[in-house]
């Protein structure tokens, strides 16, 4: 017996060695396959026209634009160095995070309504300021820089990626020069609705244009039958509109901003809620509007038919609202919105990418810890936001999983499988490893004037230090510090850090779960903060390993955690900086607060402060005019133009003025300029000394430093 129990343990230490060796081997493989890929793509046939060097200015597939809606016109592009080879550009340009917007052949085919050109067209999308490209390897069909096809259950979807809110460009006389990692000039809002409209005005058409559209969609080969194009035509229609309709905001967002946690917010409550919940609220809805006067009998005979039917006993979670909203009027679709959604009205300015990977904490309010599975769990987040199919449902037994996100072993469990593409989100993090933010090109702005560069260092360390941690751009060991400030002290719009830490929402599917919040676990209740039910989501997400074949999505999703553990260098660390601290009475206190951030490559960000209210570097000097300040002084623009990508290299920002673009007022709510007035007014600091406001000429000297960074 004693024989047969050795002989059988050498076996079982035979296997495990083996089967450690077999895990290695396959990462291995899989880390040389991915980089290799990265590397694959370098371009178009004109690609090579712009060597120069070590080939950093190559153009990357960059197409030029001859004159836009606002006038500005760029005749060649250039890329500044910033850490990244061309084909590392081309790899975030095109990598799918599993962003499914429509079917992939319906944007191919879609007109815009009442004419014949097509809705993707270079010179349609560049109106919402997405960067038009040429065909190369990796985007055979010239899509936009961030535009992609995403492949989900064998069926082709027009989806975005990271680039498409983090691929910035600033135009100077006819010179584009495009900025990986910077923040977006879109108008992403504009670009949905009006899509959505394109849909709706092809599915109710009945003459040449649906006939067109059916035609072109049948002969791209993926349709067995025109009733499966109209069925498709009527679910997406529906689905855009309705993302819309929840996602209103009575503050417009415009040019180059997003309230993208908003967003995102909405989405996850809409596929956590239960049948439960959705019949309950829709009971309080018509009673509300039957009180109101605001309903009919024939309206509320026609919902309770529907409530007896299929439409809210579906188990799955994906779009249940939407189904419900082909059942309800306008007016109760609307009044129930307001019950299970909140208003994105905060939005902000996309934030810039390069040195992402070396923050301890990120967003504009820290909401984001980089230590641990962070980053995954921020971009899980971020692809939930643009459109990831979620499928997530209830399922009999238990599953890893589900026991991994915190569910336990039960009965029954929630699976939350989806599109979203976790091993390639790890990649992306990782290539951010490399991007550097861009400096100031002397060869094609004004160069820096290296006398007032010193005047204004000088000035920085006195003004600007204690909050803006001065970093080393190309040091690969740089880490950058968020210091914090409460909202009070900053003085900057409150709503973007109110809303994420105040929010809530019904909390359906995860009611009963745990999640890590502030300085302890929290028990989620049917009503919890939407911070709360977001991280716990993307927690279920991360733990749910990808539609692919087995072998591949166990050791792939395997891999991902454990490289991401052992290879982020971000530990966890208290935050920085002067704000009220997470407590078990309020455990996201901290989130009411903003974060300075380091400053390298500021000068290709703008507009500036979080929510975008202030034009240009030198307006932010200028401190913003109350009724006590005498009316022949500088101050902040109350309302400016956006949409010029047209660099202006004195005040360093884009044009505001002068062109027909979106009309940024800042007297609407969410879109504050006040705050941040450090160096524009006369300043009693804690000793009871006084900082003295800037003059004109040093403000010049600042700003000639803060161009060099």
């Amino acid at each position: 017996m004693g024989l047969f129990l050795d002989s059988l343990q050498k076996h079982w230490r035979k296997c495990a060695i083996f089967l450690f060796l077999f895990l290695v081997v396959a990462m291995v493989v899989t880390t040389v396959i991915s980089k290799m890929y990265q590397f694959w793509d370098v371009g178009s046939d004109s690609y090579f026209d712009r060597l120069k060097g070590d080939g950093w200015e190559f153009q990357r597939g960059a197409a030029t634009v001859a004159q836009d809606q606002f006038g500005d016109q760029f005749s060649s592009v250039r890329y500044l160095w910033q850490g990244w080879k061309p084909a590392d550009s081309m790899w975030f340009y095109t990598t799918t995070q599993g962003s499914d917007l429509l079917p992939y052949d319906f944007f191919m085919a879609l007109e815009k309504p009442n004419s014949s050109e097509p809705f993707r067209s270079n010179e349609n999308l560049n109106n919402y300021h997405y960067l038009p490209q040429k065909a190369t390897i990796s985007n055979p069909d010239a899509l936009p820089v961030g535009f992609v096809k995403d492949t989900y259950k064998s069926h082709d979807y027009l989806g975005f990626t990271c680039a498409a809110c983090h691929t910035g460009q600033v135009n100077y006389r006819g010179i584009g020069m495009r900025i990986d990692g910077g923040p977006a000039g879109s108008d992403m809002v504009s670009f949905l609705q009006d899509l959505a409209t394109a849909v709706w005005t092809v599915r109710t058409d009945s003459g040449g244009t649906r006939a067109r559209f059916v035609k072109k969609v049948m002969d791209r080969g993926h349709y067995a039958s025109e009733k499966e194009v109209v069925d498709d035509l009527q679910k997406y229609a529906q689905r855009l509109s309705m993302y819309n309709t929840i996602n209103h905001s009575e503050t417009p967002y415009g040019y180059a901003r997003l309230d993208a946690f908003g967003r995102i917010y909405n989405r996850v409550l809409e596929h956590i809620v239960t049948q439960k919940e959705l019949k309950q609220q829709l009971d309080l809805t018509v009673a509300d509007l039957v009180k109101a006067g605001t309903l009919t009998q024939d309206d509320v005979d026609r919902i309770q038919k529907e409530q007896s039917g299929d439409v809210l006993s579906d188990n799955q979670r994906d779009h249940l609202v939407l189904r419900l909203s082909q059942a309800l009027p306008l007016k109760a679709l609307l009044k129930m919105s307001e019950k299970i959604f909140n208003r994105p009205d905060a939005p902000v300015s996309y934030p810039f990418l390069w040195d992402i990977p070396q923050h301890d904490y990120v967003q504009w309010n820290g909401i984001g810890a980089n230590a641990g599975l962070g980053s995954i769990g921020r971009n899980t987040g971020e692809a939930i936001g643009v459109f990831g199919t979620l499928d997530w449902a209830e399922e009999p037994g238990t599953s890893l999983s589900s026991f991994i996100s915190g569910q336990g072993i039960h009965a029954t469990h929630i699976s939350f499988k989806s599109s979203i593409n976790v091993h390639n989100l790890r990649l992306i993090e990782d290539r951010l490893n490399l991007l550097e933010s861009p400096q100031w090109p002397q060869d094609i702005l004004p160069p820096i004037d290296k006398d007032r560069e010193v005047r204004g260092e000088r000035l920085f360390t006195t003004y600007c230090e204690s909050c803006h941690t001065r970093v080393k751009r190309d040091d690969p060991k740089r880490r950058i510090v968020a210091h914090m400030s409460r909202l009070n002290d900053v003085g900057t719009d409150k709503k973007m850090a109110q809303n994420a830490a105040t929010y809530t929402g019904l909390s359906g599917i995860l009611r009963n779960q745990y999640v890590t919040a502030g300085p302890g676990d929290v028990l989620i209740d049917e009503r919890a903060p939407v911070a709360a039910l977001l991280t716990k989501a993307t927690l279920s997400v991360v733990a749910t390993p990808e539609n692919k074949n087995f072998v591949r999505r166990v050791y792939q999703w395997v891999y991902d955690l454990v490289a991401e553990q052992l290879t982020n260098k971000i530990k966890p660390s208290l935050k920085h900086g002067d704000y009220d601290p997470d407590t078990m009475a309020d455990p996201y206190a901290s989130l009411l607060a903003y974060k300075g951030r380091s400053l390298n490559g500021i000068w290709a960000t703008a507009p500036y402060l979080h929510n975008g209210s202030v034009p240009t570097l030198y307006d932010l000097l200028l401190p913003k005019k109350t009724d006590a300040d005498p009316r022949s002084g500088e101050y902040r623009p109350d309302e400016f133009r956006v949409g010029s990508r047209e660099f202006d290299p004195v005040k360093v920002g884009l044009k505001s003025s002068g062109y027909e673009g979106f009309t940024f007022d800042t007297r609407r709510a969410g879109n504050s300029n006040a705050g941040h007035e450090y160096g524009a007014r006369d300043r009693k600091l804690p000793n009871g000394d006084t900082e003295k406001a800037l003059t004109k000429d040093q403000r010049n000297d600042l700003l000639e430093y803060l161009k060099s960074l």
